[in-house]
């Protein structure tokens, strides 16, 4: 078994941090849907403003409110208007992988997404792994 990328939201930035929530980070639950990050579920956060990488369990937030809140100690990680990359991790097989096309959503200042891509991992033609990025503009 090896651990690989599931779903990630690059860019997003920080909404909101409240030390005295129980923990856990709080995101627009129409993102989470979209790319398939599930309640409760254990993500990674790396802070692109100041380097820290935290993990954290996904709480779901208002439907189309755009947040990223950091709660309990995960709110001494970041600053409101950092910028963090959010990703989710499997354990499977290389198969996995290839079956899945992990979903990534990419931000603008504001939390609108701004592009959408999918990690398409396959096998060339002589059995070699190989991967592109598939999304609007890219050619894969």
């Amino acid at each position: 078994m090896q651990s690989f990328v599931r779903a990630k939201l690059h860019g997003l930035r920080v909404t909101g941090a409240d030390l005295n929530y129980h923990g856990s980070i709080t995101l627009d639950a129409e993102f989470c849907r979209e790319v398939g990050l599930d309640p409760l579920e254990f993500v990674e956060i790396w802070n692109k403003m100041s380097g820290a990488r935290i993990s954290t369990y996904v709480l779901y937030g208002a439907a189309g409110s755009r947040c990223c809140i950091l709660n309990g100690a995960a709110a001494r990680t970041c600053q409101v208007g950092d910028e963090v990359i959010i990703a989710s991790a499997t354990y499977g097989a290389i198969d996995d992988v290839i079956a899945r096309k992990p979903k990534v959503l990419i931000f603008g200042a504001d939390n609108t997404i701004s592009d959408r891509v999918t990690y398409d991992v396959f096998r060339d033609a002589e059995g070699r792994l190989d991967m592109r990025i598939l999304g609007p503009g890219l050619a894969g």
